[in-house]
């Protein structure tokens, strides 16, 4: 096809996504709508460097009329998508494919984002198994003989997919020799593969997005479904999207993120990992009251995370939106002592979220579907949500939001250590093709990473002290990590740590939590090193 390359290897039934109807959506999108997102990326660059020099987040002028406006709704809930009171997350690995739509859990957020690396054999090879799987002929067996296939004894989670955010760039396909927007490829080839077919089993292309930072990001993102439904022949809102305000900037801006996609909007998610390192990212220059302490300390009941939690709630169902709660991250084990802490721990995390009003929460194991299921239940009981608990009583001010020095805690070097050995990890993963890992009974992605190496780099340039009293250097880092490599290395053994990514990924870490310049997103060099 004139204008678009393809550049990624084409193996066994790469033809079934890459066909010329996906490319030529890719093509078009990429021409209308690439300069306005290069546009946009440049725009969140300008912010950070004000907010660098001293200005505040805070809640639009120029669109208070939209918030005050009490007239509009978003859409109503679309087929498969009424009652979400446990949706699981993971890869579109096959076997991860088969277990999410078994397990329960009334939706799966298919991920090609953070639990998913952009390996071209994952980006390609992901549609196909949610193409298999729509169409109800997937399978797997293992290497050890185990099988796997689709249950047909109970009802499979309605898919939801995640693409890549719009900061993340295709680099196997080209539009006039540009590396094209992952987010749009996403996109474009999930709707072109499977889209109609998700229609014709009576629900429809449902999308799940990610980091963005303002509502005019979320108009770039209704614009390319309006050109993906007219290019397709599908009919204008079939498309749905459910955002994660998992950035600071967005939170100020939840309303205006649902009018943007008001036709084609299933609701917001608190997506708490992201939302905590973006704060970090955001403030990382702006001194000690914008430190945060050990990442695990910080709970969804400190002030700053409370008030996001609780404004979500309020604008969604002020709007008729669903309302999703945050991850529980937890990976049973053989451990019954480990198992009972964190069960009672997802109960009082999921209770408390369907009492403030959440409409459904996130688990990344099918093990903790039923904790999940139960909390809401207790809620709902037969009611597929509750959006017309419209909480009223909440009023949340953009002070409260930017409460973050209030937020209990130590910064210590357990903590420092966990940061390093956990980012290590997690790296060594992502540059050999999994985004999904599970790390000390977590199933960690890429949003524990970014929190990792961001509060290192703070921690270092704001001169912090630790509990103990050391402050943290690049010289303590550079031992640390040191000596959390070796630890890694004795555990795995000398000849998996050096056949494996461990060189690599520890390169990526200490470039990243040390250097002068704080990049955005470390899935960016990382990519780079990827084939």
């Amino acid at each position: 096809m004139a204008g678009i390359e393809v550049t990624g290897p084409l193996h066994e039934r790469f033809d079934e996504v890459l066909t010329p109807t996906a490319l030529g959506l890719i093509e078009r999108l990429h021409r209308e709508l690439n300069p306005r997102r290069l546009e946009l990326l440049q725009r969140r660059a300008e912010r950070t460097a004000a907010i660098a020099g001293g200005a505040q987040l805070d809640f639009l002028a120029e669109t208070a009329d939209v918030r005050a406006d009490d007239s509009w709704r978003v859409a109503p809930p679309a087929p498969g998508l009424e009652d979400r009171r446990v949706e699981i997350t993971g890869p579109t690995d096959r076997k991860m494919t088969i277990n999410a739509l078994n397990s329960g859990a009334k939706v799966w957020l298919a991920d090609q984002e953070d639990a998913n690396t952009p390996l071209w054999e994952n980006v390609v090879g992901g549609q196909l198994n949610l193409l298999d799987a729509v169409e109800g002929t997937i399978e797997f067996t293992s290497p050890e003989g185990k099988h796997y296939a689709l249950r047909d004894d109970q009802p499979l989670a309605t898919i939801v997919v995640r693409p890549r955010g719009w900061h993340l760039p295709e680099k196997h396909i080209l539009v006039d020799g540009e590396a094209t927007s992952g987010s749009l490829v996403d996109f474009a080839l999930y709707l072109a593969t499977t889209g109609q077919k998700q229609i014709d089993r009576g629900q429809g292309p449902y999308f799940y997005l990610p980091k963005m930072e303002s509502h005019l990001e979320a108009r770039l993102w209704n614009d390319a479904f309006l050109i993906g439904q007219e290019a397709l022949g599908i009919p204008r809102g079939t498309i749905r999207a459910t955002v994660l305000i998992e950035t600071y900037p967005a939170a100020f801006e939840m309303e205006e993120i649902l009018y943007e996609l008001r036709e084609h909007s299933a609701g917001l998610n608190a997506g708490r990992w992201d939302y905590m390192f973006s704060v970090i990212k955001n403030y990382r220059t702006r001194g000690s009251d914008w430190v945060l302490p050990d990442r695990n300390s910080v709970t969804m009941t400190v002030p700053f995370m409370r008030a996001y939690t609780e404004l979500l709630v309020r604008t969604c169902h002020k709007r008729g939106a669903h309302a999703i709660g945050g991850m529980a991250a937890f990976i049973p084990s053989r451990d019954p002592e480990i198992n009972a802490a964190a069960f009672a721990k997802v109960q009082d995390d999921k209770t408390r979220e369907a009492g403030d009003g959440f409409d459904g929460s996130w688990v990344a194991h099918p093990g903790m579907v039923e904790t999940c299921r139960d909390a809401f239940t207790a809620v709902l009981g037969n009611r597929p949500n509750q959006i017309d608990r419209t909480r009223d009583d909440v009023d949340v001010t953009a002070a409260q939001l930017l409460d973050v020095a209030s937020t209990p805690g130590e910064v210590t070097e357990a903590g420092l250590r966990s940061n390093i050995s956990v980012g290590v990890q997690y790296l060594a993963a992502w540059l050999g093709g999994l985004g999904a890992v599970g790390i000390n009974n977590l199933m960690e992605d890429a949003a524990t990473a970014e929190i990792s190496r961001s509060q290192v780099w703070q921690w270092r340039h704001n001169g912090v002290k630790l509990a103990d009293g050391q402050q943290v250097t690049r010289e303590l880092v550079e031992r640390l990590i040191d000596e959390e490599c070796a630890a890694i290395e004795q555990r795995v053994g000398a000849e998996a740590f050096g056949g494996g990514h461990w060189a690599e990924a520890r390169a990526t870490f200490t470039d990243l939590s040390l250097a002068d310049e704080y990049v955005d997103f470390l899935t960016l060099p990382a990519y780079d090193r990827m084939p």
